[in-house]
């Protein structure tokens, strides 16, 4: 089995998913070539499991001091380029093709007539699940970004929908974590302001992770560069995660049960819209703004929260080499009914025609 696997570049939690795609595929014995874009080429870290891979520009966003620059993104788009490098990619000759939410290898498939997966978060988006209604043109962009034939879409919760649990690339991680300890990832944030919110929590140790800060220990933050081991064993040491409201970081610090502080970048419409979902669930404490208050408040009154997630990665993996015999209800109902419940929500998953389209009400618990 030969597959085409694209990945959205921007930001890390696209990539850590395709991390735990690659490592099963594999074990599995499928030939992958990956491609990516959506960052500079020097930019990537830590990509020997994905082999010989390649980069293309791509579409990102540009974000400052913790908000989408809508200017700045759009000037920085090279649209013709992006028409080119869409032509210029034979998506014909592999048995299947997968995006996470990567345009070129999307729209090349589409132009090429070519069946295409879509998988990944975003993909929940197409059912009627929590979100951030306030913009059309950002709900647009993001229903037309990396367009696909069949969707894999996962999430936190089914909402009574056919979604997948979150995919976890699984790590060797401490069960005793240090209480005191928190890790910080604000990579769209003014990295000097997170620093001096930071600074005022001085009870609480910080590892601070981002590249515009040279490493080394400031008080009681200390400063990491951006590194895939070193990242994760600061996650495992430390009992609680500061960072914007992405999908991956956040699916992994619950699975490890980690006390969660997230912050949506202003103006990105899935960050708005999983900060609606963790609230709804009680599983993380939200914050549109950060300050010293905040951080203190959130460190001292908020809970631990785990949820033990099944390895979908395999999952998936062994329904693609199957040829999908069975049906993606019946894929993600097998699924949840491995999560255990936890705090009051009920991860059971029953669809059938007529629950599909019905998003019941989770039961909100306090985080």
């Amino acid at each position: 089995m030969k597959i085409l696997y694209g990945v959205q570049g921007t930001g890390n939690g696209h990539i850590t998913r395709a991390r735990a795609m690659a490592a099963e595929m594999q074990l599995a014995g499928i030939e992958v070539d990956f491609v990516f874009s959506g960052r500079p080429p020097e930019d990537y870290f830590d990509m020997a499991v994905f082999g010989n891979y390649r980069t293309f520009q791509g579409l990102s966003f540009v974000a400052r001091n913790g908000q989408l620059d809508l200017y700045a993104t759009c000037k920085s788009a090279n649209f013709l380029k992006l028409y080119r490098d869409i032509r210029s990619l034979d998506t014909r000759g592999y048995d299947l093709v997968i995006t996470d939410f990567e345009p070129i290898v999307a729209w090349a498939s589409k132009r090429q007539g070519v069946p295409c997966i879509g998988f990944g978060h975003q993909y929940a988006f197409k059912h009627d699940i929590p979100r951030y209604k306030k913009n059309r043109v950002a709900q647009w962009v993001m229903a037309n970004f990396a367009p696909t034939t069949t969707q894999l879409g996962a999430h936190w919760h089914h909402f009574g929908y056919p979604i997948l649990p979150p995919l976890i690339h699984a790590q060797t991680m401490s069960n005793m974590p240090d209480s005191d300890s928190v890790l910080v990832y604000l990579p769209f944030e003014n990295s000097e302001a997170v620093l001096e919110w930071l600074e005022g929590v001085p009870n609480y140790r910080f590892r601070l992770h981002c590249k515009d800060i040279d490493p080394g220990v400031y008080g009681n933050v200390e400063v990491f560069p951006f590194g895939r081991d070193l990242f994760q064993k600061n996650l495992s040491e430390c009992e609680s995660v500061l960072c914007n409201a992405g999908f991956e970081l956040n699916s992994e610090a619950l699975q490890l049960g980690r006390r969660i502080l997230a912050k949506p970048l202003k103006g990105q419409i899935e960050q708005h819209s999983n900060a609606i979902a963790l609230d709804l669930l009680g599983v993380a404490k939200t914050s549109d703004v950060l300050n010293s208050h905040i951080i203190q408040e959130w460190l001292e009154m908020s809970r631990v929260i785990q949820i033990s997630y099944p390895n979908v990665a395999r999952a998936v993996v062994d329904w693609l080499q199957s040829g999908n015999d069975i049906s993606l209800s019946d894929l993600c109902e097998s699924l949840w009914r491995q999560t255990p419940n936890v705090r009051g929500i009920d991860f059971s998953l029953q669809l059938s025609k007529s629950t599909i389209g019905v998003m019941p009400r989770a039961n909100k618990v306090t985080a």
